[in-house]
């Protein structure tokens, strides 16, 4: 500590937790090493709210029991007591704030006297190492995470082995997810039992396993030393600070009704890639009866417009290519602050059809979804942009035409039905029938056509007879998605359906109907992909790398955002190029280019599987060349003759359309 030694330290923590007795919630009252008597607070077990409590509810110290002497000590700040900020203050003097009026201007820990910035910083010195599991959320996160800890003095390690913190950003969906943590806590604390126990680093659990097992985690013998919820990654560096100096874990699961990092510029993972996530909302309303979700994400906020403007710019400039935006209900954006309100016309805030309802009052007002999306896409033509995990309710038919109508919207949605059979649906909390989610998805595929869709799908829900299995097996078949995510039912603590209902399938029942759903699934995508072998345009595919099994061969990413490998050919620099009578003519390889990473690529599929696409490399080109040079095919303005690759390229019937008197056919700008 840079003003005070440790003891000291420990003596002001012990002070604040004595003298300020409406700051306690299941934590233990911290004393210097030399102490032989102690005094420790009532433990209760901090349940999970939608909004951050403002004020604090007191526990009485008491006289440890020789029971109580065994337990492990822990501080846990959460819904139900003090925010960290409120212990902080509380050394000071200072009044209890709560979290949702804390407005930081930077990712710098706040200047608390006793954890003083002054002259270094909180992590000086030391090393992290990030493990993620899950969703593209847990990347973004983590993303957030790196930049306070660089912000914070701490730099990042490139193996564990190297770190003196090492955190865990986990998941709770289902059950398998956190077994996987559990199971990686144990390898680490073998490693804390070790010869090299003194050289083990703290370990710190993340994310929505933190918030949901907190008490848990901590009370593992040994295993966790700091569990931090998603909304409170901020408090980050004082966590550790805490819980280096008093050797005990330490906890901060605050839900916040207004967090969303809006100030913080992630610290991307591979900024080499050409790739990036964007979140544009946190937490999630629908309250599914199986999700665990709104637990351990709180509700619904959406980051202002002006920021997501402002990121996506700079991610712009600094190459990126494939943009996806972000939401546990992504299209349920609804950014409500000042430029929201004023710069919205209300386009957008309708629901998909009459067919799909909310268990919540939705609210009217603010900047929704097709607009902010409709801003962000002219921005970068170049730039394609993709949106995730959305929830059927929200597709309002404006939001589908701007997606047919911007080249750089990919034709790519994923559409969660999660079953087919109606009264399962009901039971889940979803808001639709299977009736109104087929008349979304043939609304889809009119308006965008040659759309991917891809969904999530659960068997074996409490009560699911077989006959509700057969009509989840019939959607499917009709539907026939290109991408499906399909899984057992696993009960959640907490959820409606683990609270008010029976798990009542069999474990193998759920397995037998989870293979029959993934064999039809196949064979419905398989169909679909072998449907777009050929295609006369071909596929503009982002040059991504190089394929896993041949190094030799490029792998790329499509529109609907299925994967193209592709041979390492010299191809043509544009489409155009291959418009004119002698690029038609001959197999020369003068003014051909090589292929490069970040290359937009036009790629004539020649096979397909039910998961990939087989395809021949033919031009460079751009979002805004293919995009025209389709609108010509479907025209009837280009016809199509053998290429030089005998790919059946297609380029214009007669030379009078090749506009070789220095006008290009596509009218594009040089």
């Amino acid at each position: 500590m840079s003003m005070l030694t440790s003891r000291a330290y420990k003596v002001v923590l012990r002070r604040t937790l004595v003298s300020h007795r409406g700051l306690a919630t299941t934590t233990n009252t911290i004393v210097p090493p030399s102490t032989t008597s102690s005094t420790d607070s009532s433990s209760s077990s901090s349940s999970s709210s939608n909004q951050p409590a403002s004020t604090a509810t007191a526990s009485t110290p008491s006289t440890k029991t020789a029971t109580d002497k065994k337990k492990k000590k822990h501080i846990v700040f959460g819904n139900r007591g003090p925010s960290l900020q409120d212990f902080l203050n509380s050394s000071t003097g200072s009044p209890s704030k709560s979290n949702s009026h804390l407005t930081p201007e930077s990712t710098t820990p706040l200047d608390i006297p006793y954890l003083s910035m002054k002259g270094r910083q909180l992590g000086q010195g030391s090393k992290y190492f990030v493990e993620v599991y899950g969703c593209q959320m847990n990347v973004n996160d983590t993303e957030i995470l790196m930049a306070i800890m660089n912000g914070a003095g701490y730099t990042k390690a490139d193996d564990h082995e190297d770190a003196d913190i090492v955190f865990l950003v986990t998941c709770a969906i289902r059950e398998n997810a956190e077994t996987r943590i559990w199971n990686r806590l144990a390898d680490l604390k073998r490693r804390k039992l070790g010869p090299l126990k003194d050289r083990a680093p703290l370990v710190g659990v993340l994310g929505c396993m933190a918030e949901r097992l907190k008490d848990k985690l901590l009370d593992s013998d040994k295993m966790v030393d700091l569990v931090c919820g998603p909304d409170a990654y901020r408090s980050i560096p004082h966590l550790l600070s805490i819980s280096e100096t008093t050797r005990q874990g330490v906890a901060n699961v605050m839900l916040s009704a207004d967090e969303t990092y809006a100030d913080i510029v992630p610290l991307r993972i591979s900024p080499e890639s050409f790739s990036a996530h964007l979140s544009i909302m946190r937490g999630c309303n629908n309250m599914c009866s199986f999700c665990v979700v709104p637990f351990t994400r709180g509700n619904e906020r959406s980051r202002d417009v002006e920021s997501i403007l402002r990121e996506v710019r700079q991610l712009s400039d600094q190459g990126v290519k494939d943009l996806t935006l972000l939401g546990q209900n992504v299209n349920s954006y609804r950014d409500t602050s000042k430029d929201g309100v004023e710069l919205s016309e209300g386009v957008g805030a309708e629901l998909s059809n009459p067919g799909f309802n909310t268990i919540y009052k939705r609210k009217d007002g603010g900047m929704r979804f097709t607009e902010l999306l409709d801003k962000v896409s002219l921005i970068d033509p170049e730039m394609r942009i993709r949106f995730t995990s959305p929830h059927p309710k929200d597709f309002p038919t404006a939001l589908l035409h701007l997606m047919a109508s911007r080249p750089n919207i990919c034709s790519q949605i994923h559409m969660p039905a999660q079953s087919g059979s109606t009264t399962v649906l009901s039971k889940m909390r979803r808001g639709y029938s299977r009736e109104a989610y087929f008349e979304l998805v043939d609304n889809i595929r009119t308006i965008v056509p040659g759309v991917a869709l891809s969904s999530d799908f659960i068997t074996g829900f409490c009560g699911e007879t077989e006959e509700d299995h057969k009509d989840t097996m019939d959607l499917m078949r009709r539907v026939e998605y290109e991408m499906a995510y399909m899984f057992m039912y696993s009960r959640r603590e907490g959820t409606h359906a683990g609270r008010r209902l029976q798990d009542d399938v069999p474990e193998d029942v759920k397995l037998r109907r989870l293979q029959d759903i993934i064999g039809i699934f196949h064979k419905g995508a398989e169909n679909r992909f072998r449907a777009r072998v050929g295609l006369p345009a071909g596929e503009c595919v982002l040059v991504e790398g190089r394929s896993r099994r041949d190094k030799n061969r490029w792998v790329g990413r499509a529109d609907g955002g299925f994967k193209i490998v592709f041979d390492d050919d010299l191809i043509l620099p544009s489409i155009e190029s291959s418009l004119t009578a002698g690029a038609a003519a001959g197999g020369s390889e003068k003014g051909r280019v090589q292929i490069k990473l970040g290359d937009y690529v036009q790629v004539v599929t020649t096979s397909a599987t039910s998961t990939s696409f087989q395809g021949k490399a033919v031009a460079r080109t751009s979002l805004t060349e293919f995009s025209r040079f389709q609108s010509l095919l479907n025209q009837g303005s280009v016809g199509r003759v053998s290429s030089p690759l005998g790919l059946g390229v297609s380029v214009p019937p007669v030379a009078s359309q090749l506009g070789l008197g220095g006008h290009s056919i596509l009218n594009i700008s040089p």
